[in-house]
């Protein structure tokens, strides 16, 4: 049995809890490997060695850590493939798929390697009589990452990119369904010519997270996971005095208005909402088509798709999606396709009994669509994170932009519509974070941020671009005067720059 360690100090470290996860493989349901659970202590010992390594590595001018980043980009596109291998096979994501998740984050390990600007602070010569002020970003010093199963490349990389960039050092607790790839992400780093303990990697469950939440030295803790768990982080982390960007669950809605091109609207929804399984906080799970007319339309072209969508295991070149991540997450949805029959919502397509020959035991579920699903079903408030799409008709536009920015979630949206003024007023009034026109997953570039509303974020930090500088930083403002001449007389009023 493959046994995966933390990663602390430069090197592999073998825990000595005792206490260990399984890791399967989605696609034949096997276990593969076990990841050793970190104690309390074990935690601490990443933290120091993260301690040590920050002190020296903040002295570091940007440049050269850029050029750390540089090299590990580089390292990332030699290993690509061999990355991508290691993620589906504990994901079940389909490798190109695996590709993307990877290529994600290194976007945001490109935007880093302009560090050097990034930190830039501001100045203003001659604020008063022979007065300048000028402001430095400084790095906070131990920042942590608890990342979740569904992207184990590309969230991580957010995180650590900017917060090693920037001068920081990171601990980073991945999910222990899929613990390998971010493991070897350190090793890369390491070989990069980051010096050892920038980048540390403990496993584990909750005892692990609290350890980080509450250790006096890690000042900064970024989170993605469901709302939760994300509301749980955020409040004991910031009473703990740390910084924290939490981000939590979703239910992206998608709007198709009359006038859209339904073709490419139904193409780009079935992506959205099965690709990965539906194992996306990004995913589109709720369509909306407004008027009788459209949304019979999409429900023909939506089944008309299914009927050629391949599931097959993740090294499959021509599966669509792969499994979903374990038998518990399987079992969960599906426990949610019974709830919204129940619920009164008509199951159009049913993937519960999905079956794929040779690896029946793998954790596969076949494409799902409810049809005339309402705003009250439970089904339609909570998110399934798993293959199935919703259909919730609205008569008008006002009752279609009411659905999202009423939902409890407000991660992503979109609309699908060829009337610029419909899409220029739904962005602005949608309460919603990021909004797709005619673009399904608004997952923005690295050089802008990511975050969602409500309760899909806890914190005012979104995560990278200048927001993960400025969540990574804390800004210092010098204000500095070189008198000449006689000595002045002591004020005993505020200062003012007249």
């Amino acid at each position: 049995m493959r046994e995966i360690t933390h990663f602390i100090d430069g090197a592999a470290y073998a825990g000595a809890s005792g206490r260990y996860g399984d890791v399967f493989n989605p696609n034949t349901g096997e276990v593969q490997a076990r990841v050793q659970f970190a104690t309390d202590a074990e935690v601490d010992k990443a933290v120091q060695s993260a301690l040590r390594a920050q002190q020296t590595w903040a002295l570091v001018n940007p440049q050269r850590r850029a050029r750390v980043l540089f090299e590990f980009k580089r390292l990332i596109e030699r290993d690509m493939d061999a990355l991508a291998e290691i993620l589906s096979s504990e994901h079940g994501k389909v490798i190109a798929d695996s590709k993307g998740d990877i290529q994600r984050g290194l976007e945001v390990i490109e935007f880093a390697c302009g560090v050097p600007h990034l930190l830039k602070g501001e100045y203003t010569e001659g604020a008063g009589p022979g007065i300048d002020v000028y402001s430095m970003r400084q790095p906070l010093g131990v920042a942590a990452g608890i990342t979740p199963f569904n992207f184990p490349g590309m969230i991580p990389m957010w995180m650590f990119g900017i917060a090693i960039a920037v001068g920081n050092s990171f601990v980073l607790k991945p999910s222990e369904k899929d613990p390998t790839l971010p493991v070897k992400l350190a090793e890369l780093m390491m070989e990069a010519g980051a010096p050892s303990g920038v980048l540390n990697v403990i496993h584990g469950d909750k005892a692990a997270v609290d350890a980080l939440l509450d250790h006096p030295d890690i000042k900064a803790v970024s989170f993605v996971g469901s709302s939760d768990i994300a509301h749980y982080v955020y409040s004991r982390g910031t009473a703990a005095g740390k910084r924290v960007q939490a981000m939590g669950g979703a239910k992206n809605h998608g709007l198709i208005l009359p006038d859209a091109d339904l073709e490419q609207a139904t193409k780009d929804i079935i992506g959205a909402a099965y690709g990965s399984a539906g194992e996306r906080c990004m995913a589109l799970p709720v369509v909306v088509p407004v008027g009788k007319k459209t949304a019979d339309e999409v429900r023909e072209r939506v089944l008309a798709e299914l009927e050629t969508l391949k599931v097959g295991i993740s090294t499959d070149a021509q599966a669509q999606y792969g499994p979903v991540v374990s038998a518990a997450h399987k079992q969960k949805i599906s426990d949610y396709i019974q709830l919204g029959v129940d619920e009164g919502a008509e199951l159009v397509a049913d993937g519960r009994g999905f079956k794929l020959q040779g690896y029946e035991q793998g954790f596969f579920i076949g494409p799902s669509l409810f049809d005339n699903v309402k705003k009250g079903m439970t089904t339609y408030h909570e998110e399934i994170f798993g293959p199935v799409l919703q259909i919730v008709r609205a008569e008008s536009f006002e009752e279609a932009l009411d659905l999202p920015s009423s939902h409890q979630y407000g991660n992503g949206v979109a609309i699908f519509t060829r009337n610029g003024r419909a899409a220029r007023e739904f962005a602005a009034r949608v309460n919603v974070g990021m909004v797709g026109i005619n673009v399904p997953i608004p997952v923005p570039v690295a050089y802008h941020s990511f975050g969602g509303w409500k309760r899909s974020a806890f914190g005012d930090a979104n995560q990278h671009g200048m927001e993960g500088v400025r969540f990574y930083t804390k800004t210092k403002t010098i204000t500095a005067r070189w008198p000449e001449g006689a000595v002045e007389d002591s004020a005993f009023v505020i200062p003012t720059m007249q």
